[in-house]
């Protein structure tokens, strides 16, 4: 394939077509590599409709890396909630000190140097290269690898074929416009050669792409089958305070949900709980009750499973934990599974209130 030609088939295509994102740069403006970053960390595991409209509202909170910086965690935290993979954010945040300490609050305009610094992986250092400062970096996220595997017609299922078709995404990255060539190649992916149904009579690639031509679009990248996520149990302690205040902890800084907030737990174990097990995990002493049924959440790799139960905290908190009363638990850090939480315990109390 000649790929000179079909980086400015690519291109000309994308000067037409390409999409309006609140974090790329207009034609003919600098682009900020702040925005271009915070917009990558955003968008992994996430979509563009879900970042859109957080995206804005974290800018206007924190409109550079300074002010990113010099905020706390838990109010990075907090502002996160929704977008899941807190890890992101404590690397986010993290990030942000290391550029202001480390490179006097500038980005290193350096792939290598960008792969440095906290929670930046090979894909976000070349595509804050690539997009920030159009260095001819080849970023390689799921609509990238999508069209490639397409374009030369990769078979090898992934993730085994993901090298092979990095190596293969390199040799189409242009000297010339590379930070618009790989939007370009994004915005393919995300509009045209969609996962089920591509629009294949609209690609600018239609005549070069050996997939279409095979009939087989629609069936690369071809995927292993997934193996089914394990099960794991545990159990929520609600314990409320006489004034209605609900014991909650830190979690570790390190690991799943770290530094988020809690309700205090068991374990989360492959094997369910048996009552003894369970107050012998409890936080505080009290009389436990199990409110009926369970709240689901599904994590990376495996589905969650919790009970709760129901009990009493004491006027002193013990080391470690904190009572809030439900109506502030908008001002915690606190991930999605424990919203859910909170508002399974409003439900079913509700339904055992009596009624008129």
């Amino acid at each position: 394939m000649d790929t000179k030609k079909l980086a400015s088939m690519l291109l000309a295509w994308y000067d037409r077509h390409r999409r309006d994102l609140p974090w790329r740069a207009h034609p003919g403006e600098t682009p900020d590599p702040y925005r271009v970053w915070l917009s990558e960390i955003m968008l992994q595991q996430t979509t563009v409709a879900t970042v859109g409209p957080r995206f804005g509202a974290f800018l206007a909170r924190w409109p550079d890396v300074r002010a990113l910086a010099a905020a706390a965690l838990d109010d990075v935290l907090h502002e996160w909630q929704g977008l899941g993979y807190y890890a992101r954010a404590r690397n986010l945040h993290a990030c942000a000190r290391a550029i202001v300490a480390v490179h006097g609050g500038e980005f290193p305009a350096d792939e290598a140097m960008l792969r440095t610094l906290p929670g930046i992986g090979a894909y976000t250092a070349a595509a804050v290269a690539a997009l920030a400062f159009d260095i001819p970096a080849t970023p390689l996220d799921g609509n990238i690898e999508r069209v490639v595997a397409r374009l030369f017609a990769v078979e090898e299922p992934l993730p085994g074929a993901k090298e092979q078709i990095r190596a293969l995404a390199a040799t189409l990255t242009p000297a010339r416009r590379p930070g618009d060539y790989a939007q370009a190649a994004m915005d393919l992916g995300a509009t045209i050669c969609t996962p089920l149904r591509p629009a294949c009579a609209l690609c600018p690639w239609r005549e070069p792409c050996r997939a279409r031509a095979r009939g087989i679009a629609e069936e690369l990248p071809r995927q292993l089958p997934k193996k089914p996520k394990p099960q794991r149990f545990g159990v929520v302690f609600w314990a409320v305070r006489k004034d209605g205040a609900v014991l909650l902890r830190r979690r570790p800084d390190k690991g799943l949900l770290g530094g988020m907030m809690e309700f205090p737990s068991t374990p989360w174990r492959e094997a369910k709980w048996s009552t003894p097990a369970i107050i012998a995990e409890s936080p505080v002493t009290s009389e436990w009750a199990p409110v009926p049924g369970l709240v689901r959440h599904g994590f990376t790799h495996f589905d969650l499973a919790l009970g709760i139960w129901i009990g009493k905290a004491p006027k002193t908190m013990p080391d470690g934990f904190v009572a809030t009363p439900p109506e502030r638990f908008n001002t915690l850090a606190l991930p999605t599974l424990m919203k859910k939480v909170a508002a399974h315990v409003r439900d079913a109390t509700s339904r055992l209130e009596p009624k008129g």
